[in-house]
């Protein structure tokens, strides 16, 4: 008998944490890497290891994220963004709701903030950044960050809304004050409303094509007519049209009614 299926009733059941929408093949190599390391035996002994202790059931969490996050991460998408998706949005508004899915330790965020700060600072933006690992939300919320970590930033950005602390860099208030962190899972919690933009990048890809399908209509729901749904670099919405998005840019799909 396929004990995968049962595994994942149980672990809902018992713990709230609902793997269906993910693809099987890759969590599946994550728990069972997790177990061998654990030496673990099978799911029964795993869901029995979890519930009796609390910092076993924190590593699986942790074991199952994909926290591959950087500033700037494909800039020519960030150019696209800076020089003709935000113009566009700015035509209908002058203060952008933004929404951040995903957010990881939060540089998505924190470079949106400094491309508005910089080139776009006359609105009073605001940016929802979300995930569902309190561990990376944490982080981000902190806003501090290793030489390396902040490596893809430009210098003038850097120079600007970065300060020094003994070796790290910490965020400004200035990027702060622009966002919201948020515990969010995008499978089971209820979603906003009315946002102008909303970044969704390099998530999806873990996700089964029904679970996708289901996501993007959510976010098509979440946008006001006009909006903008930003993607990763390996997401294109092969549906979109189906969905109700017209495809303006690679990567970017705006709402019609």
């Amino acid at each position: 008998m396929d004990q995968y299926p049962i595994f994942l009733e149980n672990l809902k059941r018992k713990f709230d944490v609902d793997l269906f929408g993910y693809k099987r093949p890759q969590m599946e190599r994550r728990i069972n890497s997790l177990m061998r390391t654990l030496q673990i035996e099978d799911y029964d002994h795993l869901l029995k290891t979890m519930a009796e202790d609390q910092a076993i059931f924190n590593r699986f969490l942790n074991h199952l994220t994909i926290n591959v996050s950087e500033f700037f991460r494909n800039p020519s998408q960030w150019d696209v963004l800076k020089n003709k998706i935000l113009p566009l949005l700015l035509e209908n508004t002058r203060d952008l709701k933004i929404w951040s899915a995903g957010c990881s330790t939060g540089e998505e965020p924190y470079t949106l903030a400094m491309i508005l700060r910089e080139h776009f600072p006359l609105g009073r933006h605001t940016i929802l950044a979300t995930d569902f690992d309190k561990k990376v939300l944490a982080k981000a919320s902190e806003g501090i960050y290793s030489p390396k970590e902040i490596s893809g930033i430009p210098d003038n950005y850097r120079n600007k809304y970065l300060e020094n602390l003994n070796g790290s860099f910490k965020m400004k208030k200035s990027l702060k004050d622009l966002i919201k962190f948020k515990e969010h899972n995008l499978l089971t919690s209820p979603f906003e409303k009315n946002f102008d933009l909303i970044l969704c990048r390099n998530v999806v890809i873990y996700f089964t094509e029904e679970t996708k399908d289901i996501l993007y209509r959510k976010f098509y729901q979440s946008l006001k007519n006009q909006g903008v749904l930003f993607t990763g670099s390996t997401e294109q919405i092969i549906q979109a049209k189906d969905i109700g998005f017209n495809s303006i840019a690679i990567f970017f799909y705006q709402k019609q009614l």
